[in-house]
């Protein structure tokens, strides 16, 4: 049976992105995993992760200037600090 984790990016988009951890958990998913979470606070994120007794599967790196067309910078070591 596959695991699947809840994208926390692009589902529950009707409530808040710190209370989708809450209705992950609720809808049954076990892990999550989120596209740029670098606005939120690491510690909250945390929090809401225990609380729910959720795992953190993925998260992406830092792409850049997404505007700009960068997609990520994690293979420049020069952009990353």
């Amino acid at each position: 049976m596959p695991k699947l984790a809840a994208n926390l990016s692009m589902m529950f988009t009707e409530v808040p992105f710190m209370d989708r951890f809450d209705a992950a958990a609720k809808a049954g998913f076990k892990g999550v995993e989120f596209l740029f979470p670098y606005e939120f606070d690491l510690n909250q994120i945390a929090d809401k992760l225990k609380s729910n007794n959720l795992q953190l599967v993925l998260h992406n790196l830092p792409a850049g200037n997404w505007a700009g067309g960068e997609r990520g910078i994690t293979c420049h070591p020069d952009r990353v600090g």
